[in-house]
Order: C-alpha cells, then sequence, then structure tokens
C-alpha cells in the first residue's frame, strides 16, 4: 500500500520513554505513506497529578501555542499534539452528562486533526485508532474517514481506570469499525463478539534483538552467571511480585536481574535484600538488546488477570529474536510457543522451568530454532498484513 494518508490516534504517546508497537507500526507505514501520529491528549486531572511529566509539558507548550503542535519527526510521518486542555471525566457516572462530555472531548480531538490535516493536505485518510476507546470514541462520526481500523493489543476495559464506562464504550468502538485488528487470539476471540470482521495479526520485533555482537553492559559484569532476566516495566498489575520472590529464595545459585522503572510495591519487595537478586534500574531501548544477549535465561512470570491474560508481550518476540531460552506464564496468548518456551503456572513449575532453561541454554540446535521463529516477526511483516486488511475494507466498500 502506497500513498496513502494516515491518521494514527492512541494510548501510547510518541514521546514516551519506553518503545511502542503502535510507534514502530508508524515508522514503516511512513516509509511509504503519510502519517499524523496523534499523542495522547492532555486531561486537567493528568496536567494537575503528573504537571512535571515530559509528556505533559510538551502538551501545555502546545497548548500555550509556545511550540507548533504539529512536528516532522521523520520524512512523511508528523506528531501532532493536540492543543486542547480535554475535560477529565471519567469520575462521572454513566449517563447523559458523561456521554456529553465524551463527545465534546472528542469534536475538540477531531478538529485540531482535521487543523493538522488540512495544514499537511491530507485527504481520503485512513484513522487507525490503537486502543484508545475513550477519546477515540467518535472520531469515525466527526473524521468521517475513507477507512477505519480499531487496533486491539491491551484488555483494557476491565482494567480499574476503564471499568466504569469501559464496558460501554470498548464494544462500541469496534462494532462500528470497519475491521478491527488484534495481537492475540484471546483478544480476537473477544472482539468477534461485537465485529465479525477481526484480524489476528501478531506484533513485530527490532532488528537490533536479532544482532548478536552486542558488547556487555558494564553493570553486568560483575553479576555471576547463571543469570535469569526480566527487562521492561516492574509494575506489579502485570508482574508476580511474591512469585518472583519465592523463585528467587528457592535457586540461590541463580542470579535474578530485574531492568525496568519499578512502581512502589517492587521498590518495598524484599526482592532488594536477596544476595541474588539485582536491580540495574531503567535502560534506555536501545541498549536492551544488549541486556537481553548477555542473560542466560529470560522471564516474564505474570500475575493473571483481567488485564494479562489477552496480553501477546512483545518482549517474548524480542527474547526469542536474540535466541534466549526463556520461562513464562502459561496462558491462551502464548500457547503457539508451546514448543520453544517452557510455560509455567505453578511455583514449582516456574522452578523446574528455570532449572531446565538453564540446562539447554548452551544448546545450540535449541537456539537456532528460537531465533528462526522470532525472525517471523518483523515490523515489516506485520505493517504489510495491516495493509491487506486496509486494501480488503477498500475492496468491499467499492463491491
Amino acid at each position: 500500500m502506497t500513498g496513502k494518508d494516515i491518521v494514527m490516534f492512541s494510548l501510547q504517546s510518541w514521546d514516551m520513554d519506553i518503545g511502542g508497537n503502535f510507534k514502530d507500526i508508524a515508522k514503516v507505514i511512513a516509509l511509504k505513506n503519510r502519517v499524523i501520529y496523534v499523542n495522547r491528549p492532555l486531561d486537567v486531572i493528568t496536567r494537575i497529578q503528573d504537571r512535571k511529566s515530559v509528556q505533559t509539558q510538551a502538551r501545555l507548550r502546545s497548548i500555550r501555542g509556545v511550540e507548533n503542535s504539529v512536528t516532522e519527526v521523520e520524512k512523511n510521518l508528523w506528531v501532532l499534539n493536540i492543543p486542547e486542555l480535554l475535560y477529565s471525566i471519567n469520575f462521572l457516572p454513566k449517563g447523559f452528562f458523561y456521554t456529553w462530555l465524551n463527545k465534546k472531548n472528542n469534536r475538540m480531538v477531531a478538529k485540531r486533526i482535521r487543523d493538522a490535516m488540512k495544514k499537511l493536505e491530507f485527504k481520503n485518510e485512513v484513522l487507525l485508532i490503537d486502543n484508545d476507546f475513550f477519546n477515540g470514541r467518535y472520531l469515525k462520526e466527526y473524521l468521517n474517514p475513507e477507512v477505519f481500523i480499531y487496533y486491539l493489543r491491551d484488555y483494557l476495559r476491565f482494567h480499574k481506570y476503564f471499568q466504569k464506562h469501559g464496558s460501554r464504550a470498548e464494544p462500541e468502538i469496534i462494532s462500528k469499525a470497519d475491521a478491527v485488528i488484534t495481537d492475540s487470539v484471546y483478544l480476537d476471540n473477544y472482539a468477534r463478539q461485537y465485529n465479525r470482521r477481526c484480524f489476528y495479526i501478531p506484533k513485530g520485533c527490532s532488528d537490533e534483538f536479532r544482532k548478536l555482537d552486542h558488547s556487555e553492559p558494564d553493570d553486568l559484569k560483575e553479576i555471576p552467571h547463571p543469570r535469569v532476566g526480566y527487562l521492561g516495566a516492574l509494575t506489579s498489575k502485570r508482574i508476580d511480585v511474591d512469585l518472583l520472590e519465592k523463585i528467587a529464595k528457592a535457586l540461590p545459585e541463580y542470579n535474578f536481574v530485574f531492568i525496568g522503572p519499578e512502581d512502589e510495591v517492587f521498590k518495598k519487595s524484599v526482592l532488594h535484600q536477596m544476595s541474588n537478586v539485582f536491580f540495574p534500574g531503567f535502560k534506555e531501548q536501545s541498549l536492551a538488546p544488549a541486556y537481553i544477549q548477555h542473560f542466560d535465561v529470560c522471564t516474564n512470570i505474570q500475575v493473571i488477570n483481567e488485564t494479562t491474560i489477552g496480553n501477546h508481550p512483545r518482549k517474548i518476540l524480542e527474547y526469542l529474536s536474540a535466541g534466549k531460552p526463556v520461562v513464562a506464564t502459561k496462558t491462551d496468548a502464548m500457547m503457539e510457543y508451546e514448543n520453544l518456551v517452557f510455560l509455567c503456572d505453578t511455583e514449582s513449575g516456574y522452578i523446574d522451568g528455570i532449572k531446565c532453561a538453564v540446562a539447554e541454554s548452551g544448546d545450540e540446535r535449541k537456539r537456532e530454532a528460537r531465533i528462526l521463529r522470532g525472525n517471523e516477526y518483523t515490523w515489516e511483516a506485520t505493517t504489510e498484513k495491516f495493509y491487506k486488511v486496509i486494501e480488503g475494507v477498500y475492496e468491499n466498500k467499492k463491491s
């Protein structure tokens, strides 16, 4: 697909600190098409509670007119900061007033997107909305795109923040999409309750994880092998802290390395008092491949809840692309990797899985099998499948 004008609206801001699936897709799309990537709008409560963050300050500069709201970050790729402060409405009860303000927020967003489209001379656009079923709920009506695709890659409607209004908003936005793209089998089955035009497309993985010549980071050199590593956000909403404590205690001869920003539960956990557990801290995304390469085993030990049950973790693809043995929580979304990944659902299962993974870390044949599987998941391959869905919508509309 070439020469299209595409608006991409996401919960993932372009200037966030960690890697983002939607950002990687946008970069590939922009190689052959023009893209406006819309950052998550700023609302009143976020302005107050998160006023010092880089993202909040950037949005405020656009709102005040200090900076242009539209910035070209790469060829054919512009990032839009919505120069409006949205109403904070999630605390409101269901009903007329909430719906009225939700539509008002959407109209403000749509107006600013139209302004950017007019400035850049966008025409006959495709609208891709990534998981934002609040601020994107009525954009189809207000923007009237040629094609509207909803991208579902997280099961958010049961998350505490989204729970009150998400039970109505997400099914509604799914049902009116021309097509729905999901990145896990679980989410595909969920979306099909509301729209039969659903397409499961696995996410991709950066080529940097396939390079196997990264130098060992200095802060890993002092940590003995075997190293059992995790790289990503350390949040107790997704990662099972209590289980990690038990596993690390049961395997004192193994060294556990957790890299990423920690929430308060992690900061206060007894993991910080254990001699075989290490927290090197947050690392830039560009450094992630080097750390993963120098782990012996990689893990993703999750809590099973409504947020994680349908999740298809990007880090699993990064681990496999680097050829690493992987121990992960058993979910429906992970079953497609059952021949390559140690999938566990009990404390003893994780302990045995880590032992087996360490034992096979030197098996070259299995390492090559993991790399071969990981090589199937590129952002180019993911984006080509997006194109086929979009082209299919065009064909259906013509016929």
